[in-house]
């Protein structure tokens, strides 16, 4: 298979270590797109939310997109689109290299609570970047069910008629609106989370650059 699909996170020489490529090609392009097709999805739904209000709050006009109902629309199908292309390509990838095997599984409630408690008290070791501990494994499936939750959720609110089987699995058009913001929300707390460590663990963030 071509080297931009390759995953070469299992590689154990020790004189190879710094070399290594830690998170392959086709990760990198797809995270980075992804991570600009969620921030216009954000920033337009937030736009879009506040033409119809389901709580008793709005979102400040300076963090959302598209300026009127008509606008935020506009570019919220437009980066829905690629979402949803960019989306199945991680996946299908992920299912095909085995990296969703590799790098996801097995989760444990055990090793959940272990790494969390380690995260807590500063003893969680981030030295091999290349496997993640449980609670990057909880996260990043957790994510990817939360990602498919929100694709599902807009197209019942997009197309309550043409899709009314679907709407229906969601309880209906106003249920189906709550799934979908608390998706959003669950999403936008993931990013936190994921640019905090980032931060604090930058070697992480370069790997996701130049791939090592």
């Amino acid at each position: 298979m071509s080297s931009i699909f390759a995953d070469h996170s299992s590689a154990t020489a020790p004189a190879a270590a710094t070399n290594r490529i830690i998170q392959p090609a086709w990760v990198r392009i797809v995270h980075w797109i992804n991570a600009v097709a969620m921030i216009l999805m954000i920033m337009s739904g937030w736009q879009i939310y506040n033409a119809s209000p389901l709580f008793s709050f709005t979102f400040s006009r300076s963090i959302t997109l598209g300026g009127w109902l008509g606008g935020a629309l506009q570019w919220h199908f437009a980066a829905m689109w690629l979402l949803m292309v960019n989306g199945l390509v991680y996946l299908t990838l992920g299912l095909i290299t085995g990296r969703f095997r590799r790098k996801l599984l097995p989760i444990t409630i055990d090793g959940v609570v272990g790494d969390t408690k380690a995260a807590l008290t500063g003893k969680l070791s981030h030295a091999d970047l290349s496997t993640y501990n449980y609670v990057q494994k909880l996260l990043y499936a957790g994510i990817i069910v939360v990602g498919i939750l929100i694709v599902l959720s807009g197209l019942a609110i997009w197309k309550p008629v043409q899709l009314q089987w679907l709407t229906a699995v969601f309880g209906g058009y106003e249920a189906a609106r709550y799934v979908h913001f608390f998706c959003m929300a669950a999403i936008v707390g993931f990013l936190v989370i994921h640019v905090a460590l980032a931060l604090l663990v930058p070697k992480s963030l370069r790997a996701m650059i130049i791939g090592r």
